[in-house]
């Protein structure tokens, strides 16, 4: 198996994109900023960064020992993974949060505070959902090998006429499932389809890495709080249970929202691996904003509600997307091209659910099957 490769039409309307780069480009130069971080930044670092340990290290203290302090504690540590995951781990992962590699590596890492391998992350993440976004059988992010029904172009079952039920349950596993299988899974076949090359490793040493955050982890998170707590042993696990629970469905749900709704399209590729289409004017088809007036919903999701910024700009750090995305759609809009949004969080999950529900009933498949190659 070969590294994944789709040719975009990269010569068809290639004038949006080399003229919003351009106005981009113009408008960090005038107003002499970095692309990277800034004070603001480096204080949300903290205050997520404390939101998650500040509750752990309070129930390994004894200073909270009763059963549903030490219950919330773990319910405020989940809001801290996330807010790890979207507000630091998102950026320096993709080399945004600091021009300093070391810096960005560091702060990468921070996903194993969540169980998670950043190398894997990177892999699904920024090689094949960035670059293939929304494209069946690249995009691991559509991919739920046959329990859940995401786009018009999988295959149906009658099992996914309940999809709309039970995916906030599927989502609520999600971060767990990373802990205990996802990042073994992925390891094998991202080594199978030669894309641990292009990140410089290994498969026996990936292996050896992500062993040892796990053990770390589970020591951390699982046998010290069961240890050195004097509740019984079900109080932490099931917090530990909760943390994650919390943590998945806010991820999960930012995530879909962004790409899984009825204004976004999805694609097939031909069989010459083709998509007949430019790579920035498809992100503009299957990426979506919401909620761009709430400035503090942004500040707590690291600016994802404003996907297609970071879809077109993943370089930029995302404290600076609410001011270019004022550049980004008036130029989709001199440029005839879509710029998707919903105005609130809300209006966005209710599209991504009422989708849900018309993939899982089977309908409506021409309206949805849009932008085939």
């Amino acid at each position: 198996m070969s590294a994944p490769y789709i040719k975009f039409a990269d010569k068809k309307d290639p004038e949006f994109y080399k003229e919003l780069r351009k106005r981009v480009n113009t408008y960090f130069k005038e107003k002499n900023i970095s692309k990277y971080s800034n004070l603001n930044m480096v204080l949300k670092s903290a205050f997520m960064l404390s939101l998650y340990f500040i509750p752990f290290v309070l129930m390994m203290t004894g200073v909270v020992h009763t059963t549903w302090l030490s219950i919330g504690m773990w319910g405020l540590m989940g809001f801290g993974i996330s807010g790890i995951g979207l507000s630091i781990m998102h950026d320096a992962n993709h080399g945004s949060y600091s021009k300093n590699n070391f810096v960005n590596k560091m702060m990468g890492y921070t996903l194993a505070f969540a169980g998670g391998y950043p190398t894997n992350w990177i892999i699904q993440h920024n090689v094949l959902h960035h670059t293939f976004t929304n494209i069946e059988h690249f995009d691991e992010d559509i991919e739920k090998k046959g329990v859940m029904r995401f786009t018009p172009n999988q295959p149906h079952k009658k099992m996914f006429k309940y999809q709309l039920f039970y995916a906030p349950i599927l989502y609520s596993i999600l971060t767990i499932y990373w802990v205990f299988s996802k990042d073994f899974e992925q390891i094998v076949r991202y080594n199978r389809m030669e894309l641990l090359e292009g990140q410089q490793l290994k498969l026996k040493n990936a292996l050896v890495k992500i062993f040892s955050l796990k053990i770390i982890y589970v020591l951390t998170f699982i046998v010290l709080p069961i240890s050195l707590t004097e509740l019984h042993w079900s109080v932490p696990v099931l917090g530990f249970l909760l943390m994650h629970a919390i943590a998945g469905l806010i991820l999960a749900l930012i995530f879909q929202s962004a790409h899984v709704i009825e204004e976004t399209s999805f694609y097939e590729a031909d069989e010459n691996n083709s998509v007949e289409e430019n790579w920035a004017i498809l992100q503009m088809h299957t990426t979506a904003n919401f909620s761009n007036g709430s400035r503090l919903f942004s500040w707590y999701v690291g600016g994802l509600n404003y996907q297609i910024e970071h879809h077109l700009f993943p370089t930029i750090c995302h404290v600076h997307y609410r001011h270019i995305s004022k550049i980004v759609k008036a130029t989709a809009e001199e440029y005839d091209v879509p710029y998707n949004h919903h105005k609130t969080f809300l209006g966005a999950l209710k599209s991504h659910f009422i989708l849900l529900n018309r993939l899982g009933q089977g309908k409506e498949e021409k309206k949805l099957a849009t932008a085939k190659a």
